[in-house]
């Protein structure tokens, strides 16, 4: 028996209809990834950017001095709390920590200290504070070369942020990068970073809906070689066409007109696969004026 909320969350991950959603989960035995998977087959449920829901709120922030630069997310429940002036503070405050050391790894940075307090201890104090839950979810530091150049980006106050380093280019260039990375959700920087089995998976499931199409069996290879080349355009950095282009020039070749090579990009959006909490209006009222 599938029970309504199982359909209900694959519904939400994918977008398509009540009864489609239950048919895939009793195809699949109930596995909801599965399901997924069953569903972009059938060319019901489009593209595997709609499994992953902005789930929680916080903020994404970068700090860059001299060749260090961080970049992190820090997360809280509500988005009220993420403006805060408190939390940003500590979201600064972290930051500098990270410029000023060199941690390799979470729990590296939760021991740092700031003023003789550690950082664990800080947001521990803040979120008793504050009355909401806040936690350090993730981190880079990276350390450029004089050639390089470092690009950054912050988009909707934090919900968004690009960082990225060009060699051998202006930090216009990079920022320019940053920007359209922002915007195009790139997840992957290119092709040879994309994942054997991710791609394989991929190629799968194109197979599985150029059959369902009625194509015929021996013309689908020819046609995938085109499916997956516009699969690099949609998920790779440097495939992308560039927005900013007149002359559709990809990415890459923007950066290679302006004698340049992107080595490295991280883009962090907030809550990106976390799982929501979903509250409902009227009980939290009411459990408010209870207390």
């Amino acid at each position: 028996m599938i029970s309504a909320s199982l359909v209900k969350e694959l519904r939400d991950k994918t977008g398509a209809g009540m009864l489609d959603c239950k048919k895939a989960l009793e195809e699949c035995n109930a596995n909801i990834d599965a399901a997924i998977d069953w569903l972009r087959e059938k060319g019901i449920s489009k593209a595997a950017k709609k499994a992953d829901r902005i789930a929680a709120e916080g903020v994404a922030a970068i700090l860059i001095k001299g060749n260090d630069a961080a970049i992190i997310e820090v997360n809280s429940e509500t988005d009220f709390v993420a403006k805060n002036d408190e939390f940003k503070s500590l979201v600064n405050s972290i930051l500098e920590a990270i410029i000023n050391n060199d941690p390799k790894t979470n729990d590296d940075v939760l021991s740092l200290t700031i003023n003789g307090e550690t950082i664990n201890d800080l947001i521990v104090a803040k979120t008793s504070k504050i009355g909401e839950k806040l936690s350090f979810r993730r981190f880079v530091k990276l350390t450029k070369k004089d050639n390089e150049s470092f690009g950054e980006y912050i988009h909707m106050g934090g919900k968004i942020a690009v960082l990225t380093v060009v060699e051998n280019a202006k930090e216009e260039v990079a920022k320019d990068i940053s920007m359209h990375a922002a915007a195009m959700k790139p997840l992957y920087l290119k092709e040879s970073e994309v994942p054997t089995e991710t791609l394989e998976k991929e190629k799968a499931i194109m197979k599985e809906q150029l059959l369902n199409e009625g194509k015929p069996e021996d013309r689908i290879d020819n046609i995938l070689v085109g499916k997956v080349k516009k699969y690099y355009e949609e998920v790779c950095l440097e495939n992308q066409i560039f927005i900013k282009a007149e002359n559709k020039e990809t990415v890459l070749k923007y950066v290679e007109n302006n004698g340049g090579k992107i080595t490295t990009m991280i883009r962090y959006e907030v809550g990106e696969g976390m799982q929501k909490k979903e509250e409902n209006f009227a009980e939290e009222v009411a459990k408010q004026l209870n207390n």
